[in-house]
């Protein structure tokens, strides 16, 4: 066992034990005898631990670990996972957990819930195991992705939304979710933010865990950003004095609403983000730029966007034999 100096009167003993690295310190250079008898009480420390440990205490455990570091978002996701996730299996020793009793779990969960949120609790079931047990290899078979291609809505659905939202509370948020805002950075944004046609980005308004709205950093690096508005939006928000005050749910209740009364089929606000990015593509702007203007860090929504534009191609292929076979039988 060796012993390392880390400073002046600092030393340490490193043990690797089931794959994972045990560390003690002193506050001088200890004997061979003093380094062994001080790591076993580490390591008999770490087995009274394990004994009593179930899934419950890890994920706690592994919750709080992040609680600094993840979204508030993404903390409230792992604790509404805890109140799905059966007693049975947080009642199980962390360490006692197979990839059989994890299969299980998942199948249990299918039946109740849908797959993208299976795959959701069980990233965040692999992520604890992979903390406290990192030999465990998790070989699930999870349900298949449900094929979904959500409703984008047209520029004439967009003018039409936005001829009813004109001199409402909601008109400025709707078109600047067209600009590619998230809602978040919509609700967090003041007039200290907007300088002349140039909205800064820089925090959002979501959930935390306790249900309550709070003001964060925005959701990823790429998010922090600056957009150009045309003048005409920069002064309606100049006059008005705000941007947006109300709750951020009543926002897409008023889409809702509206798009009932229209007769348009039902998108969410979000959509706009890729209905932007969609328009954005099709005047050619370059993918990089598409992405820093929306602050997407990953390609995934360009990819959507793509698919889509694909899709609309088919359809009109299709649409175009089919125009050329009905000249032929009944012309």
């Amino acid at each position: 066992m060796k012993i390392e100096k880390r400073g002046p009167g600092s030393y340490r003993v490193r043990k690797m034990y089931k794959g994972q690295m045990y560390t003690v310190a002193f506050d001088h250079k200890p004997t061979q005898k003093e380094a062994m008898q001080a790591m076993a009480a580490e390591l008999d420390k770490v087995q009274e631990k394990h004994k009593s440990m179930d899934f419950r205490a890890a994920a706690g455990e592994y919750i709080e670990s992040k609680r600094n570091v993840l979204s508030p978002t993404t903390i409230r996701g792992y604790n509404s996972a805890m109140k799905t996730i059966s007693k049975k299996f947080q009642d199980i020793n962390v360490h006692d957990i197979t990839a059989l009793d994890i299969q299980t779990e998942v199948n249990r969960l299918t039946k109740e819930h849908s797959p993208k949120t299976v795959r959701n609790y069980h990233g965040f079931i692999s992520a604890v195991l992979g903390t406290f047990c990192p030999n465990l290899k998790i070989n699930t078979t999870l349900p298949q992705k449900l094929k979904n291609e959500p409703y984008i809505p047209s520029d004439e659905d967009i003018k039409r939304i936005l001829e009813c939202a004109k001199d409402t509370e909601y008109e400025i948020p709707i078109l600047l979710a067209c600009y590619g805002l998230r809602r978040s950075e919509i609700c967090a944004l003041t007039l200290d933010d907007l300088d002349g046609d140039i909205i800064r980005i820089n925090k959002a308004k979501v959930i935390n865990e306790d249900a309550k709205w709070i003001e964060k950093t925005t959701k990823t690096a790429s998010s922090t950003r600056e957009i150009v508005i045309p003048m005409e939006i920069a002064d309606k928000i100049r006059e008005k004095g705000y941007i947006y005050k109300g709750h951020p749910n009543v926002i897409a209740r008023f889409l809702v609403r509206t798009e009932d009364k229209l007769g348009i089929p039902r998108f969410s606000l979000h959509k706009l983000r890729h209905y932007f990015a969609s328009k954005m593509s099709a005047l050619n702007v370059p993918e990089a730029d598409i992405m820093r203007m929306g602050g997407w860090e990953t390609d995934h929504v360009m990819k959507s966007v793509y698919r889509h534009s694909m899709m609309e191609k088919e359809e009109q292929a299709k649409r175009d034999a089919a125009e050329k076979l009905r000249n032929v039988l009944f012309s």
